[in-house]
């Protein structure tokens, strides 16, 4: 069982080989590694462990995989790209494989030439992430190659998400659904954080998630206005706040939700009055949110909101971002953002802001995609969504 589905991969290899055509280009190479995991993730449905990789992709002819000797068996089994060749640049530095076959990108070239494909200029993806010495190495075997980056067109077609894209991510805010319900139950005064993460991470595991797109968040007491805290073993305590989140993936595509509770299960007036701030955002940023819309618009209501509360200061980010591949992915939709709304066919909602005392944070779940409509960029069709539904589980204060 794989989490790639070989329709989608033929579809994506096709859309890039466009992106090639268009700009003369011979071969696109698309970096990935653990932390940044989605841009090949996209054509493989498959990443190592501990082992750096990439994606070549000549104009004709077969893909490869580029990536270390531990990683390649499993490789072999797992991704939708088979053809798999070893690197010293991608392995684990030191690390000895005395019955691997490890060549370099001099070799590879060699290899590629002998089936008549010559590459001249190829379109580079990942060039904000790449290491450095992977760059130097592949431009030296490869002499003589203009590279070319591309990673801006390569990650708009990772932004049209197709119905099959769709389906995962709704199934992973399924699983939110669950693990929510479980990670509520297990807080109390006196449980340690890291039974709250087990609770929703555990029915997740149960339901199919493949992975989680961040590290479990559960940050109790002062720990709540860390931003991102992932769960420790702090005992929480009565009348404390606890920031919780999870993101599992289906077949590596996320959902999300977060929540910021009272430990004893009922907020004071003051907590209360600041979560009702969060859903008023909340409700005025979903009324106007429709294709076509910019970050610069989707971002009004929510800014003036907190402009006219004196809420400001306390403004951690923006209040609109899109999921796919990454629990937070471009694009964004911030105060400076011009790309339009409706290019991801699902975007989360999400209100964050800090006192002196606390981090409150409502992360809001999409609940459904439910209206489609057709609409035409750079003279293709592709579908846009509206969010019909925001189901926020916990919109009351209590």
């Amino acid at each position: 069982m794989s989490y790639y589905n070989m329709a989608e991969t033929e579809k994506r290899l096709a859309e890039v080989r466009k992106i090639l055509k268009a700009k003369g280009l011979d071969a696109a190479l698309i970096y990935f590694d653990e932390l940044n995991v989605a841009n090949g993730w996209y054509l493989t449905g498959w990443c190592g462990q501990f082992e750096k990789g990439a994606v070549l992709v000549p104009i004709e002819g077969e893909p490869y995989l580029l990536g270390g000797p531990e990683s390649e068996p499993f490789a072999q089994m797992n991704s939708a790209i088979t053809k798999v060749r070893c690197f010293p640049v991608f392995m684990v530095p030191n690390e000895e494989y005395p019955n691997a076959v490890i060549i370099n990108f001099k070799q590879l070239d060699e290899e590629l030439r002998a089936q008549g494909t010559h590459l001249r200029r190829i379109g580079f993806v990942g060039t904000a992430t790449i290491p450095h010495q992977v760059y130097v190495d592949f431009q030296a075997g490869f002499s003589g190659v203009e590279l070319v980056d591309i990673t801006d067109e390569y990650e708009t077609l990772r932004a049209y998400k197709s119905p099959w894209e769709d389906e995962q991510i709704l199934a992973a805010t399924h699983l939110c659904d669950l693990a929510y319900a479980k990670m509520v139950a297990a807080i109390r005064p006196g449980a340690f954080e890291y039974e709250v993460a087990a609770a929703g991470e555990a029915i997740c595991r149960a339901n199919g998630a493949t992975s989680f797109a961040y590290s479990t968040i559960v940050g109790s007491g002062e720990r709540a206005k860390a931003v991102v805290p992932t769960a420790t073993n702090r005992v929480m305590q009565e009348g404390e706040l606890v920031m919780i989140g999870i993101a599992p993936r289906v077949n590596g595509y996320a959902g999300t939700v977060g929540d910021i509770l009272p430990v004893s299960g009922v907020y004071t007036p003051r907590q209360k009055e600041l979560i009702n701030h969060l859903r008023e955002v909340l409700r005025q940023t979903q009324a106007i949110l429709k294709p076509g819309m910019s970050g610069r618009e989707l971002d009004v209501p929510g800014r003036k909101y907190f402009e006219k509360h004196g809420l400001m200061k306390y403004l951690v980010c923006p209040f609109v971002h899109s999921i796919g591949l990454m629990e937070a992915e471009s694009p964004f939709f911030g105060p400076n953002g011009d790309l339009a709304a409706g290019v991801p066919r699902i975007e989360v909602i999400h209100h964050i802001f800090q006192n002196d005392q606390h981090l409150i944070v409502l992360a809001e779940r999409v609940n459904a995609v439910v209206q489609s409509d057709e609409s035409t960029a750079e003279g293709r069709k592709h579908k846009v969504c509206v969010l019909a539904r925001f189901d926020v589980i916990s919109t009351e204060a209590r």
